[in-house]
């Protein structure tokens, strides 16, 4: 018997046969996420939510010949997105995700962003209770702007997830929500594990249909399958299931690497730090930062150094395989590089220095840019567990298993052991995991967790 999973990814959606027997991934199918809208302001970052369903339907339609009997399927996605929907699924706006930054724009009182003025609203201790995970990129911040602009949709609109849209269009059923997506809301009680109703009202928000937070590994609905009816499982956010993926133990850091990055531990109770706390399965939780500078930032530098071979029709080929053994050649440079291009943990406003004519390379910038990445992350992990209360890194993620001297650079940095994520779609393999627990093969994810620990036989590198 087997599972289909779906990862709705910021670069890709992929899919993949989850054989529940096997406890394998195969068959994994993957297209580009669609691209955003042009012709939006530049904070803005949208997409039309017909071209995805279109993308999921033709995954699933390639991958329904290899799943046979598929029992059901289940999903993660991209965290921070928001499509706001009918109750039948039917999208009323666009996809916005993590990346807009419209709540950076000036308020027109004159108060600073609309973020700093969201901000005001709240106290220490009600930030403490959204598990410090108020900043620039959230749901919450957009419901906020749309609020102040008299801009929010009548009561019987819901504002969904992405993979909790996808559902309730698949599903022609109303969103409904998990805790770690409804986290990703950026509105979530901690202590209480539902919908902030104080903050919600104080924010202006009150007339938000916020949708129904259902239980781990709980139905969100059920889909046609070649004639049959199967459920469709509640979906995680990528974050949480890449972490499951890679098999994290409690002693150990995970660093996940991809188009953006997080450095994160597991805690068996909520601990509140200058980090934030989200939470896990099993009633654990994570202490992470999130929106490290990772792929999104090398992109940009890549996108520089090859404008004039774009402007002139110049097709280049295997850059990332140039620029990998460009900087593999290069010593530790002077070049000094900040990756926040972007909004980010390290701020939002990126930078070289050191800059000489003789280190004014592509193996120079790119080498550099690992090493900040890699003092990026000891800096973070310190932050976590100022005691280094970790035994061993744990990589996950496409970017750090592909490219070998990140790897290196960090395991310098850090003087320690490391493992890899067992496969390399550590997302589709978090997704077996917790289907072994939803379907009841497991009495909770951490015996899945064991059980595929003993099958993948995990082991470390030095």
């Amino acid at each position: 018997m087997s599972l289909v999973g779906l990862d709705l990814g910021t670069s890709f959606i992929k899919a993949g046969v989850l054989d529940m027997e096997t406890l394998q991934v195969n068959h994994v199918q993957r297209i580009p996420f669609p691209d955003p809208l042009p012709v939006l302001p530049a904070s803005y970052r949208e997409f039309d939510p017909a071209k995805i369903m279109s993308a999921v339907h033709q995954l699933l339609k390639e991958i329904a010949p290899f799943a046979g009997d598929c029992e059901g399927i289940i999903m993660c996605t991209q965290m921070h997105g928001v499509v706001f929907t009918t109750a039948d699924g039917e999208a009323r706006s666009n996809l916005t995700t993590w990346q807009d930054q419209r709540v950076l724009d000036q308020h027109p009182s004159g108060s600073g962003t609309y973020f700093d003025v969201m901000r005001a609203h709240l106290t220490t201790d009600e930030l403490r209770q959204l598990g410090n995970e108020l900043r620039a990129g959230l749901p919450a911040g957009l419901f906020f702007w749309m609020a102040e602009q008299g801009k929010l949709p009548a009561r019987d609109i819901v504002p969904a997830s992405l993979a909790d849209f996808v559902i309730a269009n698949l599903c022609h059923c109303r969103p409904s929500t998990e805790i770690t997506n409804a986290m990703a809301h950026g509105l979530l009680d901690l202590d209480m594990m539902d919908w902030h109703t104080d903050i919600i009202q104080k924010l202006g928000l009150s007339g938000l249909a916020l949708p129904e937070i259902l239980p781990h590994g709980a139905v969100a609905g059920w889909l046609d399958w070649n004639g049959r009816r199967v459920p469709c499982y509640t979906p995680v956010g990528d974050y949480q299931c890449s972490i499951v993926g890679a098999l994290l133990q409690d002693d150990e850091l995970s660093l996940n690497i991809s188009t953006g990055s997080q450095v994160s531990m597991l805690k068996s109770s909520a601990e509140f730090g200058n980090f934030q706390t989200r939470p896990f399965f099993d009633g654990r939780f994570s202490n992470t930062v999130t929106h490290i500078p990772a792929g999104r930032a090398l992109n940009a530098l890549l996108k520089l150094f090859s404008e004039l071979a774009v402007s002139q029709g110049v097709e280049l080929a295997d850059t990332w395989a140039y620029i990998t053994r460009a900087a593999a050649q290069v010593a530790s440079p002077k070049l000094q590089t900040n990756l926040a291009f972007y909004n980010s943990a390290i701020g939002d406003e990126g930078s070289f220095a050191h800059l000489r004519e003789d280190e004014m390379t592509i193996g120079h910038v790119f080498r550099a840019a690992f090493q900040s990445m890699a003092e990026n992350y000891f800096m973070f992990a310190n932050r976590l567990s100022p005691e280094k209360n970790w035994s061993r890194l744990v990589f996950s993620g496409g970017l750090v298993q592909k490219i070998d001297l990140l790897r290196q650079l960090i395991c310098d940095q850090f003087n320690m052991e490391f493992r890899l994520s067992p496969v390399q779609e550590d997302t589709l393999l978090g997704l077996m995991t917790l289907g072994l627990a939803f379907t009841g093969r497991t009495s909770s994810v951490s015996e899945a967790t064991a059980r595929l620990t003993e099958a993948y036989n995990v082991g470390m590198v030095v």
